[in-house]
């Protein structure tokens, strides 16, 4: 798709990502997931402009960025150096990143290979150290229902545009390349994480693994300093279904990471 030469970009890698911006304050950088694009937060734009400088990017291949060929097999490492990136053309300073599904898995690795860039995280509704069990069997079977849906293809259409089926394909094959090939889902040991971060989910959400209060409590007593928030209700993903609640969440995170900073 890509957007026109009056819309901002960043280059990455001989392309351009599209980004945007809104709101004043502390940086709050989202990143969205697999086969969805930035226009999934603009919706939220209301809640969080108040409070934060937001910023919407768009990885390669989605959105209003260039194309690509194809999506690597570490996809949400590839994503974490494009958010990097951005952090560094933009002068950004130690902004939070909010990812969510996929744009969790980029959030956390973009806080592992540059601590000092990132100031914080917070990762929502994903699956944590491991693709859940029967994920390749489970996506494929999803990617093809949502095909044959209008309202799902409704919604790749609007995230990514009239090549929407081809960015869908390439992002199924390059997740379940990633699923095959049993690879790290993050670029270091969570040990090593240094930004605060906040793991923000739902227990009822479908999409995420069935143990997932049991796996981030796991992720968090691994890292120096983490918190867990699951709602008790909410669907894919908790930023989404619990809107309100969740903004009201990670305001309280960064109000606690700047008092933190200041000490």
């Amino acid at each position: 798709m890509g957007g026109g030469s009056d819309v901002p970009k960043v280059p990455y890698c001989g392309r351009s990502m599209f980004y945007q911006e809104a709101g004043e304050g502390p940086v709050l950088i989202f990143l969205h997931g697999n086969t969805a694009s930035s226009r999934l937060f603009e919706p939220l734009l209301p809640l969080y402009t108040p409070h934060f400088r937001c910023v919407l990017l768009d990885f390669l291949g989605n959105g209003r960025s260039d194309r690509v060929e194809s999506f690597p097999a570490d996809l949400w490492q590839e994503e974490a150096r494009q958010a990097l990136a951005l952090i560094r053309a933009a002068g950004y300073e130690r902004p939070c990143l909010l990812g969510t599904s996929g744009g969790a898995w980029a959030a956390m690795n973009a806080a592992l290979l540059a601590p000092g860039a990132v100031g914080a995280v917070v990762a929502d509704s994903f699956d944590g150290r491991s693709l859940h069990p029967g994920f390749a069997r489970d996506l494929t079977a999803e990617r093809d229902r949502a095909k044959r849906d209008k309202a799902a293809r409704e919604f790749y259409a609007w995230c990514q545009g009239p090549d929407w089926e081809a960015v869908v394909d390439r992002d199924t094959d390059a997740l379940l390349r990633c699923a095959a090939s049993g690879r790290p889902l993050f670029c270091g040991p969570l040990e090593q994480m240094r930004p605060p971060v906040l793991l923000m989910g739902s227990r009822e959400d479908p999409m995420c693994r069935q143990d997932l209060e049991e796996e981030y409590k796991a992720m968090a007593a691994q890292m120096p300093h983490a918190a867990v928030r699951l709602f008790a209700s909410g669907g894919h993903p908790a930023i989404l279904s619990r809107a309100e609640a969740a903004k009201e969440e990670i305001l309280a995170f960064w109000l606690r990471c700047e008092a933190a900073e200041r000490l």
